[in-house]
């Protein structure tokens, strides 16, 4: 409990200084909302009307910014992310723009970062329980190279590979529009292409990662005294790599797993504006160039919290696992 106490605020105060910082850093970026509506609007519209259009909305330019900062803070806490400023989603509501966008972004980024730390934690043991063999001699030395590739080369390339010389798979979007939307095989099958590219970039620059870490923990526990117990005990040598080896060489990457969904959801936002997918990066770079305070803020926060989350949840089940941990709480 003491354990679990700690965890919540140290969570907590994280959250506080993350919010902090996501209401002061959009601020010192160059430009404002009036400057992306008079783009907008190219000049048409004089200043003082477009203040009020941004009044209307619940944004209050002329406020000293520490009103604006309290003001914040009890909206973000209350769920009330309140509308966009940006030129053309002008006065739409937030929640409502990352609502339609969500859904998107969790089946992308969600499923192809789970995808990639099972795949990569399951061949970084085999690779270090039969050190030497073909497995250890080839995959180690390829993650190397696509573990170090920007999400944008690999995407770029999928799409003059796959899309453009070859038109197999599609290069942009999340379905076709011809579609119409619903759970109907057409749609779902639509789904499932239009994301291949795009999952596609996010596994092959993240799986190597895990891979190499899952490899190197490994080849450390094995040396441990309790496999050699294990071994002489007459145990199977599946019994030994999965209860004895595995378990305790996964510790080190269940914490580094919470700690990467921030790089790849980073890496996200490269992803889905190459690809035209419109999820949560997706708006996150448009509302970057409007200069949308609100949506860059909720934004921020979403990305915050699943962070800060996905931490907690993985001390938790390090808890679970490592009876160690238990015994220092």
């Amino acid at each position: 409990m003491r354990y679990l106490l700690r965890r919540l605020g140290f969570f907590l105060l994280t959250l506080w200084a993350a919010l902090t910082l996501n209401f002061f850093l959009p601020h010192f970026m160059p430009g404002s909302p009036i400057n992306s509506l008079r783009a907008a609007t190219r000049g048409k519209v004089p200043d003082a009307q477009l203040k009020q259009i941004l009044a209307s909305y619940g944004f209050k330019p002329d406020a000293n910014v520490f009103s604006q900062y309290w003001d914040y803070l009890g909206n973000m806490l209350s769920g009330n992310f309140g509308v966009s400023t940006g030129g053309s989603s002008l006065g739409t509501p937030v929640s409502k723009m990352i609502g339609q966008s969500l859904p998107w972004t969790l089946g992308l980024v969600g499923i192809t970062t789970v995808l990639a730390f099972i795949l990569g934690s399951l061949v970084g043991t085999i690779a270090a329980w039969r050190r030497g063999g073909v497995v250890d001699s080839v995959l180690p030395s390829v993650f190397v190279v696509t573990s170090a590739l920007p999400y944008f080369v690999v995407g770029l390339f999928l799409i003059l590979f796959f899309t453009i010389d070859n038109t197999w798979l599609p290069g942009s979007f999340n379905y076709d529009n011809t579609i119409v939307p619903g759970l109907s095989p057409g749609f779902i099958g639509s789904v499932l292409q239009h994301a291949l590219l795009p999952a596609a970039t996010l596994l092959i620059t993240s799986i190597g990662g895990w891979v190499l870490t899952m490899r190197n923990n490994m080849i450390t526990t094995l040396a441990e005294d309790y496999i050699r117990m294990g071994r002489a005990k007459g145990l199977s040598d599946r019994k030994v790599m999965v209860n004895y080896a595995a378990r305790n060489a996964f510790l080190p990457n269940l914490s580094g797993f919470a700690m990467s969904i921030g790089f790849v959801l980073t890496g996200a936002i490269l992803v889905e504006r190459i690809f035209n997918y419109p999820g949560l990066g997706y708006q996150l770079y448009n509302a970057v160039n409007s200069i949308d305070y609100p949506m860059m803020q909720a934004l921020f926060l979403l990305f915050t919290i699943a962070v800060l989350g996905a931490i907690l949840v993985c001390d938790l089940l390090t808890v679970w696992l490592d009876p160690r941990t238990r015994a220092k709480g």
